[in-house]
């Protein structure tokens, strides 16, 4: 995020402090209900936005991270288109190899 972004969204966020509170002064509360109220309706909000942010930092299901698997994943299948035949067959092989020795050997009654 840019300072510039940055600044944006303090304005927009006292902005619409100040909106709540007119609107709320509209409605019929007197200027130190509709403070009151506006500045439960802020806080409720930045509490609930910074739920979902630790959240989505918990599982790792933030824009940063879906970015970087993207990328690795089309490294990965650059990769793979430009190899040959030959190179694609001998990495099959590896994989096989490698899947076999984590699989435990099957026990043969008989």
């Amino acid at each position: 995020m840019r300072r510039i972004d940055a600044i944006a969204i303090a304005v927009g966020f006292f902005a619409a402090g100040g909106a709540i509170y007119l609107i709320l002064q509209q409605v019929g509360l007197d200027n130190i209900n509709a403070g009151i109220w506006s500045q439960v309706i802020l806080v409720g909000g930045l509490v609930g936005w910074i739920i979902t942010y630790i959240t989505r930092a918990l599982t790792q299901n933030m824009t940063y991270n879906q970015q970087l698997k993207d990328y690795e994943n089309a490294v990965l299948q650059k990769r793979l288109e430009e190899m040959s035949p030959e190179e694609l067959e001998k990495l099959q092989a590896e994989v096989e190899a490698e899947k076999a020795q984590k699989q435990p050997p099957k026990n043969q009654e008989g």
